[in-house]
């Protein structure tokens, strides 16, 4: 290319071969209307069918596409971690390769960004999924992404969303963070906005999602309240812990040995339960405590020295 992309489209595929062709097609014709200088990058996820063949095929007539192949199916967010390294356009628009994302709607994500908003997400305002396979659990884990978060966007779930290099390059995805981006990007400041997108039925292959995933969300938000709140002073939440702890053994010990001072209880012996679960809380607080002390310090290991990747790339194919 004689130009250098400003806009780069990240799109994670896994056993797409019947949507593939169409989906190039589509994102070319849109991407096209803007008259910008852009790139496609397909990242292959570990697919069993035809995906890879397809999209090598186009990558060797089109010089604007880029596949990377991934080792083995690593999951979506390890999937995007790679389009995004590999990304250099100034706008990086990602989303999923089963057309329930419209590319006619990549007007929109282009139009906010150019408003000066670091983040556009996508909102399936009006879905047409199964409600309680995938409605409701998308709702129950969307509020509670909402209240950790602090982060007022209905739809925290869709890979659809627009993003100014900056920000998602210094953003690292492990499990499905894909989904939690604008929470740790607002943590950097960002500015984001949701728009509302079409929400499309799958109308070939097979889909990848379900119901069984909402548990790992739970504790993906679980893990994403401490990231958020606690990743850079671990000692805070484990010290609190590890204090309230500590002290409420030691004030059962305090109490016992007072009434037995004045003689209220006759023997301490008469009341080992109490005594040694007072020891127990105390060790256990403490325990805590150094526990966060060690955190802390691998905190800040983590943010020194850390480069470490959560994929690793097979091949790259580009003309």
């Amino acid at each position: 290319m004689t130009n250098d992309p400003y806009i780069s489209l990240v799109v994670p595929l896994y056993n797409e071969e019947t949507n593939a062709l169409e989906l190039y097609a589509r994102l070319k014709a849109e991407v096209e209307k803007f008259k910008k200088p852009y790139e496609m990058i397909f990242i292959d996820d570990g697919s069993k069918d035809r995906t890879l063949e397809i999209m090598t095929d186009i990558a060797n007539k089109d010089e604007r596409v880029t596949v990377i192949q991934l080792a083995r199916n690593y999951g979506q967010s390890s999937a995007l971690s790679a389009g995004f390294d590999k990304a250099t356009g100034d706008i990086i628009i990602s989303m999923d390769g089963d057309l329930q994302h419209d590319p006619a709607d990549l007007p929109l994500f282009m139009e906010q960004i150019e408003a000066g908003y670091d983040i556009v997400s996508g909102w399936r305002k009006v879905r047409v999924d199964n409600f309680l396979i995938r409605r409701l659990p998308s709702r129950i884990a969307n509020r509670m992404l909402q209240k950790v978060s602090g982060v007022d966007i209905h739809d925290f779930g869709t890979t659809y969303k627009a993003y100014r290099k900056e920000f998602i390059k210094n953003i690292e995805l492990f499990g499905d963070y894909h989904r939690y981006i604008p929470a740790l990007a607002n943590d950097m400041g960002a500015s984001i906005i949701e728009i509302p997108i079409k929400n499309i039925n799958r109308a070939k292959g097979k889909s990848n999602y379900g119901i069984k995933r909402f548990w790992p969300v739970l504790l993906d938000i679980i893990m994403l309240k401490f990231v958020i709140s606690y990743m850079a002073k671990p000692l805070r939440m484990f010290g609190s812990v590890g204090l309230a702890l500590f002290f409420s053994g030691f004030a059962i010990s305090a109490w016992m040995l007072l009434l037995w001072c004045v003689r209220i209880i006759n023997t301490i012996r008469d009341h080992s339960a109490m005594l040694l679960f007072s020891v127990f809380l105390m060790l256990v607080g403490l325990q805590f405590i150094v526990f966060g002390i060690l955190a802390e310090i691998n905190s800040k290991i983590y943010f020194k020295v850390s480069d470490r990747r959560v994929y690793r790339v097979k091949q790259v194919i580009k003309k």
